[in-house]
């Protein structure tokens, strides 16, 4: 694996407990998510800061877009992104092809597919508050957290 797809190369210790969150969990994380049920070291996707980077912009009132706006700064302060690389791409098409040939094109999941991707570019798990949205990519591990009540 080259350094662009290898987690330790953003820091990571092997000792410690990783996983990238995608952006179910990031959101659930601002409604009070528990962190001890996430990975030592977390990661996110530059796929999850897009997603996020939508949200104050559709916002239909000033307090909602101030709140979103202060997760996603919150979210850049906290988490490394990890990037959509070449061996991202590379892994993408692998999920997509696997996808298109069970059936499915992916299309209704591709950001999850853009994320899946990145998670087995660095081998490592994506935690999920949407399990299922994973169902048929076998190439990542996925680790299933409950939304707060």
């Amino acid at each position: 694996m080259t350094s662009e797809g290898n987690a330790l190369s953003y820091g990571l210790s092997k000792a410690r407990s990783a996983g990238l969150l995608d952006t179910s969990v990031v959101i659930a994380m601002a409604r009070g998510l528990d962190p001890e049920l996430l990975p030592d070291e977390s990661f996110i996707s530059t796929i999850t800061l897009a997603e996020l980077s939508v949200g104050p912009l559709v916002a239909h009132t000033l307090e909602e877009r101030m709140a979103r706006q202060l997760v996603l700064q919150q979210v850049e302060a906290d988490f490394t992104a990890l990037p959509f690389s070449a061996e991202a791409a590379r892994k993408y098409g692998k999920i997509a092809g696997a996808l298109r040939a069970s059936g499915r094109t992916g299309r209704a999941r591709a950001f999850d597919t853009l994320i899946a991707a990145i998670a087995s570019a660095h081998d490592l798990p994506i935690y999920t508050a949407n399990p299922t949205d994973f169902d048929l990519i076998s190439d990542v591990v996925v680790k299933a957290v409950p939304s707060p009540g």
